[in-house]
């Protein structure tokens, strides 16, 4: 379509302009007396004046972002909008301000500048008196920078406002989160303030109770689950409060959520506040050190004691976890033929698969477990049967893009080590000539000019070695890669990759009963 022509301000319709209206309300606009003008409705009402007033025949489209922050460019609405400008979908784009649309003036200015006219987009801000068809190449270009850095500060300046406000609000007692947390409620007549919640809370007092009296968090967990004691999602699910449904038959108490109860200070009175910070306006939150968190005494009504919350802290984390080992291939592929819950790996000197529900919800029918070792043989097992039952698809197609992926990568690995040997080995040949010239001038006399390099090509040869090594290892796993021939658990990266390219699932109810669903 052809943009409709404007002269001297009347108004000749050659064709229809397609006009794409952006509309943008942050949560810090939202309440207030002097930004009202800002809300969607109004926004939308000036768009549209504005456009009848200049515009014969035009196409609307709206975007919008309704409480989202100008300074990130990551809104849904006005992500949607320039996708749409790079299709050419539409000739201009209409905002009541620039601030609307951005309070980052270096990227509000990139985009009137650069990315618009380049894609052929007219650009229009009505408050600003900003039309990009007039004022592209004129020394208004420095009016509408300067307009978009005051955006830009005034944007920093209210999120500053807004963080010293809340932290006001914070030090004077008031609980401002939007959630209270477990066992509480908002009080009816102030919500800054939290009050007990009766059956909740008797939940909470039972877990204290049962930590007091030596009892471990997954213990609990068993107990609370076997009791039929609703976890705290279905204490807000029976309010109203929120809705949700379970992966499997219902929702389970496990030792994550035990935990997080136990080391809470907020039932023993307290408030904490103050745990994150952002290193810029719209960034993500950054945990900080606990010696900085700030604590609040005797905020509110506890649920259980002081003694009793600090007698728990005493007996708890103490963690004798060893390092860290990377995840089994297998983990998210093998579920419960019982409950459907992802099974679990127990490691030690045989390690095995068990299902948690066995244990924390008492489902008898449960998998109590199956080797490791042996569930991989199996798969192994299995896997090659399968891709031997359909040899034209193997054919056709002998690695998918995942598989090929991890060859490829084994392969250029190997192709770069095989590099580094060669280099070596030059540099071998480099030194070891250069010794036996320094040689032949300590045998003519010139014993001031010798210099041996025994040492250094000691090392060098040390380094072959080690490249030679790892070539011949690189030569392995390239094999591997391409037979199928490998070990689950030594080759992870491998296995990962063609476990995740012909099975959806590995249903175990015993070391009897596996079933594999493959992939279409």
């Amino acid at each position: 379509m052809r943009k409709q022509k404007e002269s001297g301000g009347s108004k000749d319709a050659v064709d229809i302009i397609r006009i794409a209206i952006y509309i943008r309300l942050s949560k810090a606009d939202n309440g207030k007396v002097q930004e009202e003008s800002n809300s969607i409705s109004m926004q939308r009402i000036l768009i549209r004046k504005y456009i009848t007033s200049k515009f014969t025949s035009c196409q609307i489209t709206e975007y919008q972002d309704d409480g989202f922050p100008g300074t990130d460019f990551n809104r849904p609405g006005v992500q949607k909008l320039l996708e749409d400008a790079r299709n050419g979908k539409f000739d201009c784009v209409v905002v009541k301000d620039f601030s609307r649309f951005g309070r980052d003036y270096i990227e509000v200015g990139s985009y009137l500048e650069q990315i618009f006219p380049f894609l052929g987009i007219r650009f229009i801000s009505i408050n600003d008196h900003y039309d990009s068809a007039s004022y592209q190449g004129s020394t208004t270009d420095l009016d509408v920078n300067f307009r978009n850095l005051l955006y830009d500060l005034y944007s920093k300046d209210l999120s500053q406002k807004v963080k010293t406000s809340l932290r006001a609000r914070k030090e004077g007692g008031q609980y401002i989160s939007a959630n209270a947390p477990f066992g509480y409620e908002k009080a009816p007549d102030d919500r800054h303030m939290l009050v007990i919640c009766e059956d909740e809370a008797a939940v909470v007092r039972k877990i204290f109770s049962l930590a007091l009296q030596g009892v471990t968090s997954s213990q609990t967990a068993r107990k609370l689950n076997l009791e039929n004691v609703p976890a705290p999602i279905e204490f807000k699910i029976r309010k109203g409060k929120t809705s949700r449904k379970p992966k499997g038959d219902k929702f389970y108490w496990n030792n994550s959520v035990i935990c997080s109860i136990l080391r809470n200070p907020v039932y023993a009175g307290d408030l904490e506040y103050g745990k994150t910070e952002k290193e810029q306006v719209g960034g993500r939150g950054i945990l900080k050190a606990r010696t900085e968190w700030k604590v609040i005494r005797n905020h509110h009504v506890p649920v259980i004691s002081r003694e009793d919350f600090e007698a728990v802290q005493k007996n708890r984390g103490k963690s004798h976890r060893k390092g860290k080992k990377s995840r089994h291939p297998l983990i998210g592929k093998a579920v419960c033929g019982c409950c459907r819950h992802n099974l679990q790996v127990r490691e030690g000197l045989n390690p095995y698969f068990t299902c948690y529900n066995r244990y924390m919800a008492g489902l008898e029918g449960c998998v109590i477990k199956v080797n490791a070792m042996f569930l991989e043989q199996v798969v192994l097992f299995r896997l090659e049967q399968h891709k031997e039952s359909r040899p034209f698809l193997e054919e056709q197609n002998p690695a998918t893009e995942e598989t090929g992926r991890y060859q490829q990568g084994f392969k250029e690995k190997r192709d770069g080590l095989l590099r580094d040997l060669r280099q070596a080995e030059r540099e071998y040949g480099r030194l070891k000539q250069e010794h036996y010239k320094n040689y032949e001038l300590y045998s003519l006399g010139k014993r001031a000019e010798f210099h041996s390099l025994r040492t250094d090509m000691e090392k060098q040869r040390e380094a072959i070695q080690k490249l030679q090594e790892q070539v011949f290892k690189a030569d392995e796993q390239v094999h591997k890669a391409e037979t199928g021939k490998f070990i689950i658990d030594e080759d992870a990266g491998l296995a990962s990759g063609i476990i995740e390219q012909y099975i959806d699932e590995i249903v175990i109810y015993d070391e009897k009963n596996i079933e594999i669903k493959w992939k279409v």
